[in-house]
């Protein structure tokens, strides 16, 4: 199969991100930042790492010394790395064969002898199975099951993706759809139309009169790099990517049944059924029918099902049973935050820290998408964060950011700076330099693994800081590779609500954070929240609609989101 760019990049990522951790793992102090810092800016490029270092460029990218530019031309030209071999021969003892256990690596190796003496797999399988693991720094209940899983060699589903990653292949795929003249109606259909945070596959679903047609677009698709399955309604293929989609062809009179069928979740179909079942009614994939005649009651469009169910339109991400059906019958469900209701990104880096853009160029590219303004939140430098701003940077920064505004026309650029809490609450930069600041960010980058009531603490202090207007990215999780950290949300969502320090909703793909649920709980608490996307060069602020859509998930409406109000409303919201 041949790699993409986002596969290549992927790959090379990888090697480094491991590197970081077998080198946290013995005790290295700056190099693992320097890895994983690397490694994160090659993820995220835009362009194939191979075609970077085939023009001799390695070292123009951010983060990317001369030495680690020489490791990464080694993984390039040989898919290999003979620096991660030495280090993991090096690792302590016990440690090597369970860092090969998929999903546990170096670090979290370290962790189980060092907490519980695990210096084989036998007995890392049976710490699994006795409930041994999950209340470790850096695991968890999920973590726990899936060791369990692995060591007993079950099967394992598909690979799960990033909704970031998998959305714009999934859109681009419907629209070649859609240009087939055979085909009526075209949607994503699944997880991924609900914008479920990973997906392992996408399923789509079209109408059409002649499926024949629109199953040969499909099956010939210029990513298709297999046919699993080809049937004249339903085919199944695998992409360049390793992807594995599926697409359903129905009647043009199903296809709204279909969608509502198809779209899921399996519980909210269940708890939908049961609705239509208290009415007298008979609901499936093909329609709603009368239970007694068998007459048609809808089928046609998703919109006609849901008003025969006498229910109100329930949008897609809201579909997972948690109360969505019994809040719209009763009238309580929230008109949750739309897609363009957003004026302006509050969480956007630039070259003054580790992103890729100008200030300027970030600025106009969010005039491009409509914003009225946006902020501007560099790093501050600290011991975890050593390509951030000091403090004098950070003021002419600010004033840089004041002779920009005067240049630019529609857009407005705050200055904002996001910083560190140390483990003891603080921020690393002091009140003198916050209170100039249109916006203050801080998030935890540091000591993720302590315990609940410690972090929980940390947090607080950190909420009670007078010029603090963010929590960012505030459970710090990296959706499939790192647990959220523990901290009693309830009391944090009260005290954020209580401080008008708003909780971020961060669109990075990895991150998502807070997550959907959180979002539920905290708005519970009268919590505000600020979406950012967290941009490292331009093309990543598109990442707020993943924010947003994580927010729609967790029932945020308008009124919820600080950067919903105009830029003057949201200035005085901010105290700035």
């Amino acid at each position: 199969m041949v790699l993409s760019a986002h596969d290549s990049n992927r790959q090379v990522a990888a090697v480094l991100f491991e590197v970081s951790d077998l080198l946290k793992a013995r005790g290295v102090r700056f190099k693992p930042q320097a890895y994983a810092k690397a490694a994160k800016t090659i993820e995220g490029l835009d362009r194939d790492i191979r075609d970077i270092e085939a023009e001799d460029k390695l070292e123009e990218i951010p983060g990317v010394g001369m030495h680690i530019a020489n490791k990464v031309r080694e993984i390039v030209k040989t898919g290999h790395l003979v620096y991660l071999d030495t280090l993991r021969q090096n690792l302590p003892e016990g440690i090597s064969a369970i860092a090969e256990v998929e999903g546990i690596g170096p670090k979290r190796a370290e962790v189980l002898v060092k907490e519980l003496g695990i210096t084989s797999i036998p007995q890392l399988e049976a710490a699994a199975a006795a409930g041994k693991i999950r209340d470790l720094p850096g695991f968890g209940e999920l973590s726990e099951k899936k060791i369990l899983t692995i060591l007993k060699g079950k099967s394992q589903p598909n690979a799960r993706i990033l909704l970031g990653e998998i959305l714009p292949v999934a859109e681009e795929i419907v629209r070649q759809l859609a240009r087939e003249p055979a085909t009526k109606q075209v949607s994503l259909a699944g997880s991924i139309r609900r914008k479920k945070e990973s997906i392992g596959d996408v399923d789509i679903l079209a109408s059409s009169g002649a499926p024949e047609k629109v199953m040969e677009t499909f099956c010939t698709l210029p990513r298709v790099s297999r046919v699993i399955e080809r049937g004249p309604t339903r085919s199944s293929v695998v992409l360049d990517s390793g992807l594995h989609v599926d697409l359903r062809v129905v009647d043009e009179n199903q296809f709204g049944a279909a969608l509502l069928y198809f779209t899921g979740s399996k519980d909210f179909n269940i708890a939908l059924r049961r609705w239509a079942l208290k009415r007298d009614e008979k609901l499936n994939e093909y329609g709603l029918f009368d239970r007694t005649t068998n007459a048609v009651r809808a089928g046609k469009d998703e919109q006609e099902m849901f008003q025969a169910l006498g229910l109100p339109f329930i949008e897609p991400e809201l579909r997972e049973n948690r109360g969505e059906i019994e809040a719209a019958a009763n009238g309580t469900l929230p008109e949750i935050l739309p897609y363009r209701s957003i004026r302006g990104d509050l969480h956007v880096h630039t070259r003054w820290s580790d992103g890729k853009n100008s200030m300027e160029e970030m600025a106009l590219a969010a005039k491009s998408r409509g914003y009225d303004y946006i902020a501007i939140c560099d790093h501050a430098k600290s011991q975890q964060i050593t390509f951030g701003l000091d403090e004098p940077a950070i003021r002419k920064q600010q004033s840089e950011i004041e002779k920009l505004n005067k240049s630019l026309d529609g857009i407005t650029v705050l200055s904002g700076i996001e910083c560190n809490i140390h483990q003891d609450g603080n921020l690393d930069v002091s009140k003198a330099v916050l209170q100039d600041r249109d916006i203050v960010l801080a998030g935890v980058h540091s000591y993720l693994d302590i315990e609940e009531q410690e972090m929980t603490n940390r947090l607080l202090s950190a909420l009670h800081n007078d010029y603090l207007d963010v929590l960012t990215h505030p459970t710090s999780r990296i959706i499939l590779q790192r647990e959220p950290a523990r901290f009693d949300l309830p009391a944090i969502a009260n005290a954020a609500a209580g401080q008008k320090v708003a909780l971020e909703v961060n669109g990075y793909p990895s991150r998502l954070d807070l997550p959907d649920t959180f979002c539920m709980l905290a708005r519970g608490f009268k919590a505000s929240f600020a979406l950012g996307s967290d941009a490292h060069r331009k093309e990543d602020l598109s990442f707020m609609d993943l924010g947003i859509a994580t927010a729609r998930r967790g029932w945020l409406t308008p009124s919820d989101v600080i950067n919903s109000l105009p830029l003057k409303n949201l200035r005085t919201r901010l105290g700035s």
